[in-house]
C-alpha cells in the first residue's frame, strides 16, 4: 500500500468550522464568510450513495464562489460509491474532501459508517484510497477517539496509521469517543469526556502526520493554545450559535489586520444575497434562521430575534422590513 504525504495546502487550515448537519448550508457558509475569509468551511455531512443516484445533484452540490476554502463531507462505506462522489466533487470546484467516521446518529451508523466504520479500519483505508485515486483533491477524515469499548490508544493509533497508508492527509479528530447504543447524536457531543491529552499523544506518536482536534472549543484563545501542540482547531456548536464570538479569527490566527464587521453590517452586506434567493424563489427563514444567531448580548435582541424569526417562517418578512430591523440594530451601535 503505497503511503502518502501529507498535502501542504492542509498546513493553510488552522482553524475550521465544523459540518453541521442541519447547520453548515451554503446560507450559514456565506454568513461565516463575513465573519472570516480564511477558515475551512465544511458542507453538512452528505451520503455518497444519495448524491450517485439523486437526478437533482445540484442540491448537493452547488455552492457560492465566496465559500472557498470549502471541504465537502462524504459519508458512506461503498468504495465504488466513492470513486464517483469523488470525480464530482473534483469537478464541481471543491477545494478537498472529507470521510466521515464520527457521526454517532443511528441512522448512520444501520449504514454501517460514520463512527461505526472505526471498527473497521481495513473498509476504511479502502474507502479513502478509493477517494484517493480518482480526483486530485485533498483526502481528509474526521473521527473519534475510539467507539464504545475499542477506545485504548493503541487501537486509535493503528487506525491511524492505516489510513494514512492509504493516502488520507489530515485528520480531524473529535477528542470524545462515540457510544453508538444508549446515547443519542446530541448526547455524544457532551456525555463522553474530552480527552484532549489523547489527541496530543496521537500527534507526539505520529508528527508527520497533520493532526487537527474538534470538541469543546468555545473561543480563540482556547484554540490558540492548542495549536500549539497541533495543527489544526476544529469549532463547531459554539461557532453556529454565537458566531460573532469568533469574529478576531483572521487577527488572532492568521495575522490578518481586518476590522471586524457588526451583526447589521453583516446583514446589510448580505442583502443583495437574500433578494437573489428571494428571486429564485427560495424562503427568508432559509437565511434567517441562521442570521439570528448573529444578535446577542443586547437590550432586547429576544424580541428582536423573535421578530425576524416569527414574520419570516409566515413568509412575511419583506427586504424593506429587514433593512428596517437591521437599522434598529445599527442605531444600538451592533
Amino acid at each position: 500500500m503505497k503511503s502518502y504525504l501529507p498535502n501542504s495546502i492542509n498546513n493553510l487550515h488552522k482553524i475550521s468550522v465544523a459540518p453541521m448537519m442541519d447547520c453548515t448550508d451554503k446560507h450559514f457558509r456565506m454568513i461565516i464568510r463575513q465573519i472570516s475569509s480564511k477558515a475551512l468551511l465544511y458542507t453538512e455531512m452528505i451520503v455518497a450513495q444519495s448524491l450517485v443516484y439523486t437526478d437533482k445533484k445540484e442540491k448537493f452540490l452547488n455552492f457560492n464562489k465566496e465559500e472557498h476554502p470549502l471541504s465537502i463531507q462524504f459519508g458512506g462505506d461503498n468504495p465504488q460509491m466513492l470513486k464517483e462522489a469523488a470525480k464530482m466533487a473534483q469537478d464541481w470546484g471543491y477545494d478537498e474532501i472529507n470521510f466521515n467516521v464520527g457521526c454517532p446518529s443511528p441512522r448512520v451508523c444501520s449504514g454501517n459508517f460514520g463512527a461505526s466504520l472505526m471498527k473497521e479500519p481495513a473498509k476504511v483505508a479502502k474507502c479513502i484510497e478509493s477517494l484517493k485515486n480518482n480526483c486530485n483533491l485533498p483526502i481528509t477524515i474526521k473521527h473519534r477517539i475510539g467507539v464504545d469499548e475499542e477506545d485504548s490508544f493503541d487501537q486509535l493509533n493503528t487506525f491511524v496509521k492505516e489510513v494514512a497508508n492509504a493516502g488520507a492527509e489530515r485528520f480531524t479528530v473529535h477528542a470524545r469517543k462515540a457510544i453508538l447504543k444508549g446515547l443519542n447524536p446530541k448526547q455524544n457531543r457532551t456525555i463522553p469526556p474530552l480527552r484532549y491529552d489523547v489527541v496530543q499523544k496521537l500527534k507526539e506518536n505520529n508528527p508527520q502526520l497533520l493532526i487537527e482536534i474538534n470538541g469543546g472549543f468555545t473561543n480563540i484563545d482556547q484554540c490558540i493554545k492548542a495549536l500549539e501542540r497541533l495543527d489544526g482547531v476544529m469549532i463547531g456548536r459554539s461557532v453556529y450559535k454565537y458566531p460573532l464570538r469568533w469574529s478576531q479569527i483572521d487577527n488572532k490566527i492568521y495575522g490578518k489586520n481586518i476590522t471586524s464587521k457588526s451583526a447589521s453590517e453583516i446583514i446589510f452586506s448580505l442583502i443583495p444575497y437574500i433578494e437573489n434567493h428571494l428571486q429564485n424563489g427560495g424562503k427568508t427563514w432559509d437565511i434567517c434562521k441562521h442570521l439570528i444567531n448573529l444578535v446577542e448580548g443586547i437590550p432586547n435582541a429576544k424580541i428582536w430575534r423573535n421578530q425576524i424569526s416569527s414574520r419570516s417562517i409566515k413568509q412575511e418578512l419583506s427586504i424593506d422590513a429587514l433593512i428596517k430591523l437591521t437599522l434598529e440594530l445599527k442605531k444600538l451601535g451592533y
